[in-house]
């Protein structure tokens, strides 16, 4: 097993991988809600509320981290946990699928970049 606070090799490309991830992310879901032919003035109050938070967010945070991984992590991954969470609230229920999760799965790996970076500095 790799020890990575004597590899930045490794920091490196989980940074990348995050990046990569994070645009095919953000691509996914830009086709998900404009493809589909959303009008944005046609959402409902609760509609809006959820929107914002998925994939508007989500998707925020991930640009953010490509500066600020930390600040731009904990955006995704707390507008995700936002969304659950008003998703439940609102229905009763929580949305199906690893769909969600898989597309915030890069705010996650931005986190896991930005320890490993601590790590290396911490050396």
């Amino acid at each position: 097993m790799t020890n990575t606070k004597k590899n930045p090799m490794m920091q490196i490309l989980v940074k990348w991988l995050a990046r990569v991830l994070s645009l095919l992310s953000i691509g996914v879901m830009l086709l998900f809600a404009f493809g589909e032919g959303l009008n944005l003035l046609r959402l409902s109050g609760e509609e809006a509320i959820l929107f914002v938070l998925f994939p508007l967010g989500v998707s925020l945070g991930m640009l953010v981290a490509w500066w600020r991984e930390l600040a731009g992590g904990i955006l995704s991954v707390a507008c995700f946990a936002l969304f659950y969470v008003v998703h439940f609230i609102l229905s009763g229920g929580l949305p199906r699928g690893p769909f969600f999760f898989l597309f915030t799965l890069p705010g996650l790996i931005f986190l896991i970049s930005w320890m490993l970076s601590r790590r290396l500095e911490n050396r």
